[in-house]
């Protein structure tokens, strides 16, 4: 990967990882909080036609393993897409 690609593609993606893992321990933090079996908001949905928000999460590290092992001309690394806790989903995307 060139520096300059490297430069442009990293940061970003890696500041958008973190903010939605953020996102997710706000989650966890207000399933605990409410007293709320987190698979709910795991699995739950904005719309019906939506994702649940685990598979967005996966979605969302799939995009970014794979274009930065594009850039980088290596093989992306396979994940099993059986993430359903708040930390696994966290784990993921770190």
């Amino acid at each position: 990967m060139t520096t300059s690609m490297h430069q442009a593609a990293i940061p970003t993606i890696t500041r958008a990882l973190n903010n939605l893992i953020g996102v997710l321990e706000k989650g966890a933090a207000h399933a605990e909080a409410k007293k709320i079996d987190p698979s709910v908001l795991i699995n739950s949905r904005l719309y019906p036609d939506m994702f649940t928000l685990g598979k967005q999460v996966q979605v969302v590290s799939d995009i970014a393993r794979g274009g930065i092992s594009r850039l980088a001309q290596v093989e992306s690394p396979k994940f099993e897409d059986n993430e359903t806790t708040f930390p696994e989903l966290v784990e993921r995307l770190r």
